[in-house]
């Protein structure tokens, strides 16, 4: 079932618009469905606080699970923000005290940007440790993107993040490390991701803590690890949520950045991710701007409209299909009170009774 208009977030009359089903409330209490209740902590900067929104409600949205969702977003105080991305949050989003008392079957906390050389210096920090404090014991799954997987596992398992040689940009192909485990059932063993990050979080410095590595890549590294217990933390490093065209704003900003003058070098091209015919527009554009800076004459927009048909999106369907497993697994295993995580008779450290069994190593045969 789909999404729940149940507060009046523009990205529901967004996802609408974009051919998304989403029900009314009305609609939705007429309906004898179990419903499911998600945290969103979003800590994304100004620029891309709604987008990442957009991006996460469309996925959670688009799995075919038999459940009513009711998404809740919230946010840190503290965070640097404009009056109005801040009147945008007062106004939409919720808050973490009302989630405390109103509880939450799983929860979806997403990156955001730093300015210090440590993460625990970052005004995010100290929130962010009290909200998974609480949602450790709350909440039945917890997964988090990016920024948010290398804060967390410094706050709970003392793993330092890494600065990568150069940054780790593109759409890079990954293999499914265990084909046995219930968040990959019915995925394909290989398929992209798209990655965005200067920092890392490595395979053994993951598997030393006691983590399984289920999604990896030897160009893009770790992309979907979980908690020894296999379900009480999903960690992206990925980014499964991103739209066609989100690397391409990204390197259209960096463009920007380097003709107003605040970036030295010209930005290389995002990995495996634009087509012959993309990166000939790209190119010539390249040069344009070297003529232009060499000449004095102005430099024309950024060619976006001209490139964007012939990008091409080879992470959807995958990136839906985990989420799909993931909140299938909490629907099976939460309580209908949304104060308790687990129905009765769930470990909640092997709540997928998988710990118990013997549990093969490496990549399994192919389904």
């Amino acid at each position: 079932m789909p999404l729940v208009a149940h507060m009046p977030l523009p990205t529901f009359d967004f996802l609408r618009q974009d051919g998304s089903e989403v029900l009314s409330l009305g609609h939705a209490l007429r309906q004898d469905i179990r419903e499911l209740h998600i945290g969103f902590l979003n800590m994304m900067p100004d620029a891309a606080l709604i987008v990442t929104e957009q991006q996460f409600l469309r996925l959670i949205g688009s799995s075919n699970q038999i459940a009513q969702f009711f998404v809740y977003p919230f946010s840190i105080p503290g965070l640097p923000r404009s009056d109005k991305t801040q009147a945008y949050i007062d106004q939409y989003y919720t808050t973490f005290e009302q989630l405390q008392q109103d509880g939450l079957d799983a929860l979806i906390i997403t990156g955001a940007n730093v300015a210090n050389p440590s993460l625990d210096q970052e005004p995010f920090w100290e929130p962010l440790h009290e909200i998974i404090n609480w949602a450790t014991g709350n909440v039945t799954s917890i997964l988090t993107s990016c920024l948010a997987t290398h804060a967390i596992v410094k706050a709970l398992h003392s793993i330092e993040r890494r600065r990568l040689p150069k940054k780790r940009w593109g759409v890079y192909s990954h293999r499914v490390m265990h084909t046995y485990h219930p968040l990959l059932r019915d995925i394909n063993t290989r398929f992209d991701v798209p990655h965005s990050r200067n920092n890392d979080v490595s395979k053994a410095q993951l598997e030393a803590a006691g983590f399984t590595i289920l999604v990896y890549s030897e160009e893009g590294g770790v992309h979907m690890a979980v908690s020894p217990d296999q379900f009480r933390f999903v960690f992206l490093q990925g980014h499964p949520e991103y739209d066609r065209i989100s690397l391409l704003k990204e390197y259209k900003r960096e463009v920007n950045l380097f003709i107003a003058g605040e970036r030295e070098d010209y930005p290389p091209h995002p990995e495996h991710y634009f087509s012959p015919e993309a990166a000939q527009i790209i190119d010539a554009y390249h040069q344009i701007v070297l003529n232009a800076r060499k000449n004095g004459t102005p430099i024309p927009p950024f060619p976006e409209a001209q490139v964007e048909p012939f990008l091409d999106n080879t992470w959807r369907d995958t990136g839906k299909s985990i989420i799909n497993n993931w909140l299938g697994l909490v629907y099976q295993l939460t309580n209908v009170d949304r104060k308790i995580p687990f129905v009765e008779g769930v470990d909640p450290n092997d709540p997928l009774e998988l710990r118990q069994q013997a549990m093969p190593a490496g990549i399994l045969h192919s389904r």
